[in-house]
Order: C-alpha cells, then sequence, then structure tokens
C-alpha cells in the first residue's frame, strides 16, 4: 500500500471467506449491503470474472436510480481477492468517473475468528486520493464494511 495514493478499509467479519465472497459475487446479495443505508441499491450486472461488468445503481426513494459504479473487473480469484476499476467501464472504454477514477483490490483471508475482510483503494495521483478522503471514504466505505460485516455474519 502506497499511503501517499491509496486508502484501505480494514475489518474481521465474523463468518467464513465463503460467505463474504457470496455476498460479493451474488447480485441478490451484493445489493443487500454495497451503498450506504438507507439507500437502495439495484445490481444491473455482476459477471465477477476478469473483463466482466460492475454496474449498479442506487436510489435514495427506492423509486428512482441513478449511476452508482460503471466498472470492470480486472482479476477475481475465488475466495481470495477481486480487483475492479471505474477507470475502464463495463463496455471495455476508457472512463473519467465522478468523482475520482480508481482501482479497489478486495482480499479475504482466514482468520481465527472467521475473515480477515481489506479492501485498498488506489488513486493515480495523490489529488484523486486527498479528494476521495474528502469526500468522504472511510465514513462511505467504512459504513459498506460494516454493513456486509452485519450481512455475512446473519447469513451464516
Amino acid at each position: 500500500m502506497n499511503p501517499d495514493l491509496d486508502l484501505r478499509i480494514e475489518r474481521v467479519v465474523h463468518a467464513p471467506r465463503k460467505v463474504v465472497w457470496d455476498a460479493w459475487t451474488d447480485p441478490a446479495r451484493l445489493a443487500r449491503w454495497w451503498t450506504p443505508a438507507p439507500t437502495a441499491c439495484r445490481v444491473d450486472r455482476l459477471e465477477v470474472r476478469p473483463g466482466g461488468a460492475f454496474i449498479t445503481r442506487m436510489s435514495d426513494d427506492g423509486v428512482t436510480f441513478v449511476p452508482h459504479v460503471d466498472a470492470c473487473f480486472l482479476l477475481v480469484e475465488e475466495f481470495e481477492r477481486i480487483v475492479f476499476t471505474n477507470a475502464v467501464d463495463s463496455g471495455w472504454r476508457p472512463a473519467t468517473p465522478d468523482p475520482v477514477a480508481m482501482t479497489a483490490e478486495i482480499t479475504l483471508d482466514d482468520h481465527a475468528d472467521g475473515t480477515d475482510y481489506r479492501i485498498t483503494v488506489r488513486h493515480g495521483d495523490p489529488a484523486a486520493r486527498d479528494r476521495h478522503a474528502e469526500l468522504g471514504f472511510a465514513e462511505g466505505w467504512g459504513t459498506v464494511a460494516d454493513q456486509l460485516a452485519r450481512f455475512a455474519e446473519s447469513a451464516r
């Protein structure tokens, strides 16, 4: 991790790795925790394979959904790691996403109490990293990590 370019969230999820993996790779499960509550999430495409699409929408009223993520999976190692970027959209076109371009790496490792869950979000320059931090990375991604933990722990 490069502290000038990267941001990280870490949690111990008290559930087996497979349960956490399934929460990331099943569209119905992902929709339950992927946006900070009470915002609703709709998963339009979730093709968890290298080159696969990752498209989600969000809604504050549960009726009108707006774009949330339009990304491409770069690497998938079953039960261990998922890497996606929004710098390339789901159609494999270069993108300039708002608010920042990033590459996110999710890693899952065994832990005595369940799963060591880690998200590292990489940025192209310090200004993008700082912007993401100022926009509430720790709060937003932290809330989502907590929601994932609660969801996985209740599903085990």
